[in-house]
């Protein structure tokens, strides 16, 4: 595992935690009527907190994507996970509260969840799939099942939907790393020509955008804590599926390595709902009206 590799992966944690707490503060004032369309991308662009916020987002992408053309999604994904603690400390700053015992709990969870996945699987690259029916097979998956949280989190309009459409959101986004580490393989061996003959990054650019839509209706119909955690947890658990899946990805796969792996992102898992769950993390400024949005 190269240390470059985890200086990235971190850094483009911590300016996409950042990022999404700015976001979020913005997104919350955006009018109801914006949810699930593009008007609302376009409102939120009038905001200058919230394309502070894209901007930590644009660093902590490239930041990834460099990170992702030097190692294994399956080594990566995991690291980026914890933008999630910088989400932590930068509403910690906001609100002033404390992390106590369930703050402190998360954050090491979190944090040995990564460490044991990582010591436990040792993921190492291999050959890609040569198979069209298996890549397809699981971005169709991925795909599919995030139209499926969207229209059910569309319809029913509940409580659940902010964590329906950060799971949405992270799974696409899983999916975009992967595919951004298929175009940097292609740009690497046939150049910008090869690269733009090819479908990928169009697909990269398609799912940024669609994920972004998701994840600020999210964070519009809720608190931060209700849809960042989700979104945390989906999208390296989907990068890491596709990595295996397709790229050629390769973990142990002995019992008691399988074993620490599965309580490795166990505990990712239950540290980010224990964070997302903590007071620190912002609950959004109260909604003053539709018209909020573009006084600020």
């Amino acid at each position: 595992m190269s240390v470059l590799v985890v200086v990235l992966a971190v850094t483009a944690a911590c300016c996409l935690g950042f990022g999404f707490v700015l976001q979020q503060a913005a997104a919350a004032h955006a009018p109801k009527r914006d949810y699930l369309t593009f008007r609302l991308l376009l409102d939120l662009m009038k905001v200058r907190s919230w394309l502070a916020g894209i901007g930590f987002m644009v660093c902590g992408m490239v930041l990834g994507a460099l990170a992702l053309g030097k190692g294994e999604v399956s080594v990566v994904e995991p690291l980026l996970a914890t933008n999630l603690l910088f989400a932590m400390a930068l509403s910690r700053h906001r609100t002033g509260q404390r992390l106590g015992r369930q703050g402190w709990a998360g954050l090491w969870l979190l944090a040995g969840g990564v460490a044991a996945f990582l010591l436990a699987g040792e993921p190492e690259g291999g050959e890609a799939v040569s198979s069209p029916l298996r890549h397809w097979l699981v971005v169709g998956v991925v795909v599919g099942l995030a139209l499926l949280l969207t229209a059910i989190a569309k319809r029913r309009r509940s409580g659940a939907s902010p964590a329906l459409l950060a799971v949405a959101a992270g799974l696409l986004y899983g999916l975009q790393d992967a595919l951004t580490r298929v175009s940097g393989q292609r740009f690497s061996a046939a150049g910008l020509a090869g690269l733009m003959t090819s479908w990928q990054p169009y697909a990269v650019v398609a799912l940024g955008v669609t994920g972004l839509l998701l994840v600020q209706s999210a964070f519009e119909t809720g608190p931060l804590r209700m849809s960042l955690p989700a979104l945390t947890a989906a999208q390296p658990l989907a990068g890491i599926a596709c990595g295996i899946g397709f790229l050629g990805d390769q973990v142990r796969t002995d019992t008691g390595a399988l074993a620490w792996q599965a309580a490795g992102l166990a505990a990712i898992v239950t540290g980010i709902v224990l964070l997302g769950l903590h007071p620190a993390m912002p609950e959004g400024p109260v909604r003053r009206g539709t018209h909020s949005l573009r006084r600020r």
